[in-house]
């Protein structure tokens, strides 16, 4: 019996990961096996661990010279996908599965190569969850029922960013929350404090959310622990 909320559609396209490395970011582009409203089954090269937050850009167009938008999500499981042998008395068949339903997986793929949709098989079937979105709705506090007071409103917003304190030239890959016209907050794994200054220069000018170009001038006011218990989730405020 299926126990999900929503109901998956078998639909195959591309879509774009995007998690933080031990030296910065990483990207993979793969395709999704089948998608619902709450997530998406992904076929990959590289394995990711439950419970990892990454950010997911579905669909991806590779072809698009514009900044597409990318949502923050986290991985509820990984599981290898079955390879396929070619055996001369027996022609193809499936040569091991590590999870029941993964046999249609590998079927699937099979189709795909014969029509030669793909050249190199897929190796990874990763079940990707969005992230609620109450959890960036909120004023930046571990109390999402405080009040909002800032002066301007706040919008979830999920871009890369380069971080720097001044005046290190070494920056860190982050990506935004949310952000506003006098601040931002973003996921970061530097430690940060508060009224610490920092440069932000954003990698795609066609998404930046503040008026300008270049690096601009903020000031640490909250550092807080993520969800994940792992990540640091860092406001800002923009220093004219």
């Amino acid at each position: 019996m299926d126990s999900r909320q929503h109901r998956r559609v078998r639909l195959r396209l591309p879509a774009r990961l995007r998690w933080t490395a031990p030296l910065g970011q990483r990207v993979e582009t793969g395709e999704t096996i089948d998608v619902s409203r709450s997530g998406l089954l992904v076929s990959t090269k590289v394995p990711h661990a439950r419970g990892v937050p990454l950010w997911v850009t579905f669909p991806y167009d590779s072809s698009s010279s514009e900044g597409q938008p990318e949502v923050l999500a986290r991985v509820v499981r990984c599981q290898e996908v079955p390879e396929v042998v070619h055996s001369p008395n027996a022609g193809e068949k499936v040569q091991s599965a590590s999870a029941p339903g993964l046999e249609r997986i590998a079927k699937l793929d099979q189709l795909v190569r014969a029509l030669g949709i793909c050249e190199v098989p897929f190796t990874f079937a990763v079940a990707i969850h969005f992230d609620d979105k109450s959890q960036t709705a909120s004023n930046g506090n571990s109390h999402g029922h405080d009040p909002e007071r800032r002066g301007s409103p706040r919008r979830a917003l999920a871009v890369p960013v380069r971080i720097r304190p001044e005046p290190m030239p070494w920056f860190e890959e982050a990506m935004t929350i949310d952000f506003s016209s006098k601040g931002m907050r973003f996921r970061s794994h530097r430690e940060y404090q508060p009224g610490e200054s920092l440069k932000i220069a954003f990698e795609e000018s066609t998404l930046t959310p503040w008026s300008g170009s270049g690096e601009f001038r903020s000031r640490v006011v909250r550092v807080e622990p993520a969800p994940d218990g792992i990540a640091l989730d860092v406001s800002v405020c923009r220093v004219e």
